[in-house]
């Protein structure tokens, strides 16, 4: 391996924000935060909005994470156009026209004299 071109690989404690999970783990991500672990070593710290302690596959349950206001922005963009799911309209059906009457567009018969 060339020397000082790889990130340095190193233990990181994790923080769920949505459920106050935390782990240690190794890792490479960078991070300008730390905490004090149990173990009485300072750490890296890296916030995450999901982990396998709030992740619907995991619970079973579904939990809306709303970070940044994102949810709030796409409600408000697509209540405007009304509901992106929507099917379109579909033109009127044309009622049928009875069997013995003569199509509208079909020239009325001429009378005959035959007297």
């Amino acid at each position: 391996m060339k020397p000082d071109i790889h990130p340095d690989y190193r233990e990181v404690v994790f923080q769920d924000t949505s459920s106050d999970l935390r782990f240690v783990t190794r890792s490479t991500i960078a991070s300008s935060e730390t905490v004090e672990w149990e173990d009485g070593k300072t750490y890296p710290l890296a916030k995450v909005e999901i982990s396998s302690q709030s992740h619907p596959f995991y619970t079973g349950k579904q939990i809306l994470v709303d970070s940044g206001g994102r949810v709030e922005r796409f409600r408000k963009r697509y209540a405007k156009t009304g509901t992106a799911s929507a099917p379109a309209a579909a033109p009127a059906a044309k009622a049928p026209e009875p069997a013995d009457a003569e199509p509208a567009d079909a020239e009325p018969a001429a009378a005959t004299d035959d007297a």
